[in-house]
């Protein structure tokens, strides 16, 4: 430790956190883990939000790792931070940067999902600067854009009959099940703490989940959709077995993004054209409870990143 552990920290989406190269901390992976907690001692989220990004032949490994006092767990990788996974790859070598847009291959082993991170490399380094806004993040930012792979009809229909509701089944390497918030009686405007306590739509939203479980083969997250309120192309609620989502995950927004463009599904019959003086005309701005997030139709998601801090740690 006399030379300490490079580490950058960025935000990645709407979230920062600290990232490695893989091969700057220690091998075995119980070294790693008491290693860690002593590294991210100073205090706020930050400290528990860990990306350890290895080169591999055909781009780079992303692994999230989640540090609670002295615990470190890998959980699902968060999807914010996997937006500055292309960035830091390029800043630190793993991946070569040309002169203008860098497409970072990175798998995820937690989940075996690969997406391909596209980074502006002028000079052949990330751009952080640029006209691209994103909900929840003061200013403006360089566009990234993240493009998952494609997201498929597991059923072969763009709706089904559940339980008398239509829904549209949708798998990206997360299932999502889209229905009409009105056939469900709300109108998918309300705040998440209003929808929480709402038993009988809990009750109906288990049971759809259940249903949409027994043709997926696995119980997918629910999302409510609805006509914008807010000049954007949908308004979503997306609902979890014990909580709605105060906004919306990547790879749930991208599922809407894919059932939108195919005539006939729930998101497709709900879908409006947004106001385009504030709206990218190639985008599709789904509305959420605590702002917005852009998907390009078919299977990306807008977002962006920028390098808070380069140095290294020391315990």
């Amino acid at each position: 430790m006399a030379y300490g552990i490079p580490v950058q920290v960025l935000r990645g989406g709407r979230s920062r956190g600290a990232y490695f190269v893989g091969s700057d901390l220690p091998s075995d992976p119980a070294e790693r883990d008491r290693l860690l907690p002593r590294l991210l001692d100073w205090p706020g989220p930050l400290a528990g939000r860990v990306a350890v990004v290895e080169r591999t032949t055909e781009g780079v490994d992303y692994r999230f790792l989640r540090v609670d006092g002295t615990t470190v767990t890998e959980p699902r990788p968060c999807t914010d931070l996997l937006a500055g996974v292309g960035p830091f790859a390029v800043e630190r070598g793993l991946v070569a940067a040309d002169g203008g847009t860098t497409a970072v291959r990175v798998h995820m082993p937690a989940t075996g999902v690969d997406v391909t991170v596209h980074v502006r490399t002028p000079g052949g380094r990330p751009a952080y600067a640029g006209d691209t806004v994103v909900s929840g993040v003061p200013g403006t930012a360089a566009r990234l854009l993240l493009e998952f792979g494609d997201a498929v009809l597991p059923t072969g229909r763009v709706a089904d009959d559940l339980d008398g509701v239509p829904v549209t089944l949708v798998d990206n390497g997360v299932p999502v099940a889209l229905a009409d918030a009105s056939a469900l009686g709300v109108t998918g405007h309300e705040t998440p703490a209003r929808l929480e306590y709402d038993e009988r739509l809990r009750h109906r939203v288990g049971r759809l989940r259940r249903l949409a479980a027994d043709l997926l083969g696995a119980e997918p997250e629910m999302c409510l959709l609805a006509a914008p309120a807010d000049g954007g192309s949908l308004a979503t609620r997306t609902v979890r077995p014990h909580r709605v989502h105060t906004a919306i995950g990547l790879r749930a927004a991208v599922g809407v993004g894919a059932a939108a463009t195919l005539p006939g599904s729930v998101a497709a019959r709900l879908l409006r054209v947004a106001d385009r003086a504030v709206v990218p005309r190639d985008v599709l701005r789904l509305e959420h409870p605590t702002g917005f997030l852009d998907v390009v139709p078919g299977s990306s998601a807008v977002s962006s990143a920028r390098l808070v801090l380069d140095g290294r740690l020391f315990c």
